[in-house]
C-alpha cells in the first residue's frame, strides 16, 4: 500500500506542518474578477434578539423534518426513480432540458438518493485496481435530473418548500422551466421557496442541474495534473471520494403562509430556554396565537401568546419553562424529549407546527478538561467517511444504521465526521445512543489564498459554518463544532487567523448553547490556537514522520503552552493489507497498525488529566481519487474494517479492548 502523499510532511521538533501549492496570484485575481458571494445569500440577522441564519432571503428552516409530517404540515417524500441524463457538452442550457415541455422520455432513471457514481462502475469497491479510472465513477461535469409531482389544488397560497438534503457539488434548480435557485456545497442541506412557481392542481415538474469539477485532466495517464476552482471548496483534490448527483433525499413541505421555520433549545438546569422563529411567507398581515408545550414527561407547562406579522417579517417568539421532571441527556442515560411550537388562528384551528427533539445537558472547556454536566470526559472515537461500496454517499437508514452499531460496538464514545455534515438520521442516531458527535465541515486543505478569499470575498467557509450550526443545534449529542482540515497556515499567520475567526464568529453567533470550537490542524503548533476552545490536531508519529514514543513529548509540549485547553488528536492511524499478518515492527501487516494504534492511545491515557480524547483514522477503509493507492482501485487500506465493511482487522479487537479511564 501506498503512502498518502498528502501526508508528506515536515515534521519539526514541536510539530508538523503541511504546504499546498498554489496558482500563481495573478491567475487567482483573474479568475475572481468581479465574483460575488456564494449564491444562497446566506447571512446571520439579529431579529427580536435572536441570531437568526438567512439564506436566500428568508430563515432557513428545520430539516428534522425530513421524515415525519408535522401537524398542520404536508411532506411529500420526491425520493424515487428520477428521469438522469449526462451533458458532457454543457449543451443542457441550450437545449432547455430544463423546459416543463422538454422530452425526457429517452433519459435514464436512476435512484434518488443516488451518487452516479455508482450508476455504472463495475467493481466499484474492490480492491482490484485493474479497471480503475473506467466508469460513471470518473465522470466530471453537467447532468441533469428531472421528475414531476402532482400540486393539489388546496395548496394554493401555501408556503410550499422544496428542501435538499445534499446535492454535490453544484446545483442550479428550476420549476416549471424557471430557474429558481442555485446552491454550492455538496454536504449541506438547503431548502427553496417554490410557492410562486407552482401550478396547483397541476403535474408540476423539478429539473435539476449538477456540477461536479474535474479533479484531473486524466485519471489513467501517467501524468495527471490537478484541475483546480478558486471558488469551490475544497478548490483542488483531496482524500476522499467526490460522490456527484443529488445524493440525499428530496421532499416537499407544504404549510400554511405563516409558519414556524425553526425552534431553538437550551436545556439547563431543569429550566428550557425555547426560540420559536416565526415567518410570514403571505401578501398580508396575519395575526395567529403561538403555543409552545415541552412535552408532558418533563414536567414543564405550555405557554400561549398572540404574535403579529406584516407580509415577509420574521419574528422570533421566546420563554423560559420550567421543566423539573426532566433527566439529563448523557451517554449512558440519553434521555431526550420533545417540544413542540404551533399557530392557530383567532378559531382556535391549528394551522402549524414544528416539534424539536432536545437533550439537557451542558458540555464546556476549561481548566485543561472537557467535560460532559459537569464530570471530565475523554473521547475515544474514531473518524468515517459516509459511503458504502454499494450506495456510495447516499447510504440508506440500514446501512447508516450498521455502521454506527460497529461504533457502538468498539465501546467507542465519540465520531467526528469527518469532513462534511452527514444525513440527519445520523445525529437522530448519536442522540437516541448517547453517542458524541464532533461536527465538521468541507474546509479542506486550503492554501492562503483561498483563505483571504473566502473570508473576504466569496464567504463559502462561512456559510458552512453557520448552517452547520444552524442545522445541528438542538443535537445534544453535537458536543464539538470543527472547522477545516489540515489547510495552510503560510508565513503570515494573520490571513490563516482572520479566517479561523470568522467561521468561529459564525459558530458563536449561532450556537446559543455555546458548544466549544475546534479543528482538524496540520500542526501542533498551530499560530491560532489561541482561539480554539479545545486544541485540535492530526498526527502521525511513527508513520510518515518520527517515532510513536514522540507523541507523548509533544502533547507535554502543547500542554505547557495552553495549559487551560484540553487537546484532542483529531486524526491518527496507520495501515495494513487485510489479512497480512506477521511481525509488529514491520510496516503493513494488521500487528504494526495495532501496535502503533496501542502506542499512542496509551500515551493519550497517560495524559488523561489534560486530554480530551483521541480519534483513530478510521473506521472503515475509504475511496479516494488522488494519485496514489490506484492499484487498490484508490482504497486506502487505513480502516479497522474493510470497505465493505466485512472483514475487521486486528486493530479493531485492540480498539475495543482498549479501556476508557474515566468511563
Amino acid at each position: 500500500m501506498k503512502k498518502s502523499k498528502y501526508y508528506l510532511i515536515l515534521f519539526l521538533l514541536f510539530g508538523l506542518v503541511i504546504s499546498s501549492s498554489a496558482h500563481p496570484s495573478n491567475t487567482f485575481a483573474e479568475e475572481n474578477k468581479g465574483v460575488e458571494r456564494e449564491p444562497m445569500s446566506t447571512e446571520i440577522r439579529n431579529v427580536d434578539g435572536v441570531n437568526v441564519l438567512f439564506q436566500y432571503g428568508k430563515p432557513v428552516p428545520s430539516f428534522d423534518t425530513w421524515n415525519k409530517e408535522e401537524k398542520g404540515r404536508t411532506l411529500t417524500s420526491l425520493s424515487g426513480k428520477w428521469k438522469f441524463k449526462y451533458d458532457p457538452e454543457n449543451e443542457g442550457l441550450e437545449h432547455q432540458w430544463f423546459s416543463k415541455s422538454h422530452d425526457d422520455s429517452s433519459w435514464d432513471k436512476q435512484n434518488v438518493p443516488g451518487s452516479w457514481d455508482l450508476y455504472d462502475t463495475e467493481d466499484f469497491g474492490s480492491y482490484d485496481g485493474s479497471n480503475y479510472g473506467e466508469g460513471s465513477a470518473f465522470y466530471d461535469g453537467y447532468a441533469w435530473y428531472r421528475t414531476s409531482f402532482k400540486a393539489h389544488a388546496k395548496w394554493k397560497d401555501q408556503f410550499i418548500k422544496l428542501n435538499f438534503l445534499g446535492v454535490n457539488y453544484r446545483a442550479w434548480v428550476y420549476i416549471n422551466g424557471e430557474e429558481v435557485a442555485v446552491h454550492e456545497g455538496g454536504h449541506t442541506p438547503f431548502s427553496i421557496d417554490i410557492s410562486e412557481y407552482v401550478e396547483p392542481g397541476k403535474d408540476n415538474v423539478i429539473a435539476v442541474r449538477v456540477y461536479r469539477r474535474p479533479w484531473y485532466d486524466t485519471y489513467t495517464g501517467e501524468v495527471q495534473n490537478e484541475i483546480r476552482d478558486n471558488k469551490e471548496i475544497p478548490y483542488k483534490p483531496v482524500d476522499y471520494w467526490p460522490y456527484a448527483g443529488i445524493t440525499r433525499d428530496v421532499y416537499l413541505e407544504v404549510t400554511s403562509p405563516v409558519t414556524v421555520s425553526k425552534v431553538i433549545t437550551k436545556a439547563q438546569d431543569n429550566k428550557l430556554h425555547v426560540s420559536a422563529v416565526i415567518f410570514n411567507n403571505g401578501m398580508k398581515k396575519e395575526t395567529k396565537q403561538i403555543n409552545i408545550e415541552p412535552e408532558r414527561k418533563t414536567g414543564g407547562s405550555a405557554v400561549k401568546e398572540e404574535v403579529s406579522l406584516k407580509p415577509g417579517e420574521v419574528k422570533v417568539v421566546q420563554t423560559t419553562i420550567d421543566i423539573p421532571k426532566a433527566k439529563k441527556w448523557d451517554t449512558q442515560d440519553p434521555n431526550l424529549y420533545e417540544v413542540t411550537a404551533s399557530l392557530s388562528n383567532r378559531k382556535g384551528e391549528l394551522e402549524d407546527s414544528l416539534t424539536a427533539t432536545f437533550g439537557m445537558r451542558t458540555i464546556d472547556a476549561q481548566n485543561g478538561q472537557l467535560r460532559l454536566n459537569g464530570r471530565q470526559i475523554l473521547l475515544k472515537g474514531v473518524n468515517w467517511h459516509e459511503e458504502t461500496d454499494k450506495s456510495g454517499r447516499s447510504m440508506s437508514i440500514a446501512e447508516l444504521k450498521k455502521e454506527l452499531r460497529m461504533v457502538l460496538d468498539l465501546n467507542a464514545n465519540f465520531i467526528r465526521n469527518s469532513v462534511y455534515n452527514r444525513h440527519p438520521y445520523v445525529y437522530e442516531f448519536a442522540n437516541k445512543n448517547g453517542l458524541l458527535v464532533m461536527d465538521d465541515i468541507d474546509n479542506m486543505w486550503l492554501n492562503t489564498e483561498q483563505e483571504e478569499y473566502q473570508t473576504n470575498v466569496y464567504g463559502l467557509s462561512r456559510a458552512l459554518a453557520a448552517s452547520m450550526t444552524w442545522n445541528q443545534i438542538n443535537d445534544p449529542s453535537v458536543i464539538l463544532w470543527g472547522l477545516q482540515n489540515e489547510s495552510e497556515i503560510g508565513t503570515d499567520a494573520t490571513i490563516y487567523r482572520n479566517w479561523i475567526a470568522d467561521m468561529k464568529e459564525a459558530v458563536k453567533l449561532l450556537d446559543v448553547q455555546d458548544r466549544p470550537v475546534t479543528w482538524a490542524s496540520s500542526s501542533s503548533w498551530d499560530p491560532a490556537f489561541d482561539l480554539a476552545d479545545v486544541i485540535g490536531f492530526n498526527e502521525y508519529f511513527g508513520y510518515f514522520y518520527g517515532k510513536n514514543e514522540d507523541l507523548g513529548t509533544t502533547l507535554d509540549i502543547v500542554h505547557q503552552q495552553y495549559p487551560d485547553k484540553p487537546i484532542l488528536i483529531t486524526e491518527n492511524g496507520t495501515w495494513s493489507l487485510y489479512g497480512n499478518h506477521g511481525d509488529e515492527n514491520v510496516a503493513g501487516t494488521e500487528e504494526w497498525q495495532a501496535a502503533n494504534f496501542t502506542s499512542h492511545w496509551n500515551q493519550i491515557v497517560e495524559r488523561k488529566d489534560f486530554m480530551a480524547g483521541y480519534t483513530f483514522w478510521n473506521l472503515k477503509d475509504y475511496k479516494q481519487r488522488m494519485t496514489y493507492n490506484h492499484e487498490y482501485n484508490g482504497i486506502s487500506a487505513m480502516g479497522l474494517i474493510t470497505f465493505n465493511g466485512k472483514g475487521k482487522r486486528l486493530v479493531y479487537d485492540r480498539f475495543k479492548e482498549a479501556e476508557n479511564p474515566l468511563e
